[in-house]
């Protein structure tokens, strides 16, 4: 797959009561709400304080400085703990035809929001950067889906007892047999890291032809290609950390790795690279990308209501969010890949992909079968 993927403002944000869910957090930027004609954005997010914290102190400032007059409200509902609740909202609000609770969402489930047309179908000639960006990953986001950041699973490895990293899969798969208990990942329900290693072991006797349709809709009849791939999995259950151990969760894996528990696993490139920088992670912990078939990644995708309210205010951002200097501010700021062309942004931008290339990202299965995945590994893979 090719996805082709800062200086905000500082605004005072407000803490205010959720309307969407009880248990979701609310801040705001301006103190306006999202009546019809008015130049206020709600976005919603579904996701990690990192996401809340680049649209509260970068995006949405920044936006309001470049577009005097309009103001930017974020509502969280923190790592998605009320998807479900959220899109069944949605789903009524426009099937009564009711003004939703937010005209922007950053979600997980915007794909699925979609495909179910609560969402306004979008292209080129509405989001200007979509010509740029390939037709795999917006299509994969569904009509609706805009991309505007990605992230791929890396191989982390310690480079004091492993000079040289595995460079393709068979290599990968053959250092773990090699070297008992210094590896693992997390089980794939608890984590993308971990289902991205899954996939990638699975795909290696998945057909091209099917693989690619198991990434853009729901083929549930071509699941039988995985087969070979869950035994080879259950074959490793003796090889990995402690004969069988899986964490629970992305960064217990890095945990992991970072305690010296483990020499080598796959991690997300963002959480990577932001635990390099913050020292959580040793410096002597290096990532590289394996080939044949490299690990999964893709874009997190926008979605506005198909009966929002403020359609033209909420088009004027997911633009703003696609520009290059609003591209750079996800570099910056939460590590994240862009998904506007790489050669678009700053030279210095550019070189902190040497261990991974956003434009050449393989795609992750979609949604529904990647929960299918999950729920087979948890029946055909732990265990003797």
């Amino acid at each position: 797959m090719k996805l082709t993927t800062a200086l905000g403002a500082t605004a005072a944000i407000a803490a205010t009561a959720l309307a969407l869910t009880g248990c979701a957090q609310s801040s705001t930027s301006a103190a306006s709400s999202g009546d019809a004609g008015s130049k206020t954005v709600r976005v919603f997010i579904s996701g990690d304080t990192n996401i809340q914290n680049l649209w509260e102190k970068d995006l949405g400032p920044a936006f309001e400085k470049a577009n005097p007059g309009y103001k930017v409200q974020v509502t969280i509902d923190l790592h998605g703990e009320h998807d479900a609740q959220t899109l069944a909202k949605l789903t009524s609000s426009v099937e009564q035809k009711k003004s939703p609770d937010f005209d922007l969402v950053d979600a997980g489930f915007v794909p699925k929001a979609s495909a179910a047309n609560l969402l306004t179908p979008v292209d080129s000639t509405k989001i200007s950067a979509l010509s740029s960006i390939s037709a795999d990953t917006v299509k994969a986001g569904g009509t609706g889906g805009i991309p505007y950041r990605g992230s791929s699973v890396l191989l982390a490895y310690d480079s004091k007892t492993i000079p040289t990293p595995p460079k393709t899969l068979d290599e990968l798969l053959a250092w773990i047999k090699a070297n008992p208990g210094k590896f693992t990942y997390n089980s794939p329900k608890s984590g993308g890291s971990g289902g991205s290693f899954v996939a990638t072991v699975l795909d290696k006797y998945v057909p091209a032809d099917a693989r690619q349709k198991m990434g853009t809709s729901y083929a549930k009849d071509l699941e039988s290609n995985w087969d070979q791939g869950f035994a080879e999995l259950k074959g490793l259950n003796q090889y990995v950390y402690q004969k069988g151990v899986y964490p629970n969760g992305n960064q217990q894996t890095l945990d992991l790795l970072a305690k010296g528990q483990i020499t080598m696993a796959p991690v997300w490139s963002d959480q990577f690279t932001t635990g390099v920088a913050n020292g959580s992670i040793p410096s002597t912990i290096k990532s590289a990308q394996i080939s044949n078939p490299s690990f999964t990644g893709g874009a997190a995708y926008l979605g506005i209501p198909s009966n929002t309210p403020n359609m033209d205010a909420a088009v004027k951002l997911a633009n703003f969010v696609l520009a290059p200097e609003q591209q750079a501010m996800i570099v910056k700021d939460i590590s994240g890949y862009p998904a506007i062309p790489l050669n678009k942004l700053p030279a210095d931008l550019q070189s902190k992909f040497s261990s991974a290339d956003p434009n050449n990202l393989r795609l992750p299965y979609f949604d529904q079968v990647g929960k299918d995945m999950n729920n087979q590994w948890d029946q055909k893979v732990p265990g003797q």
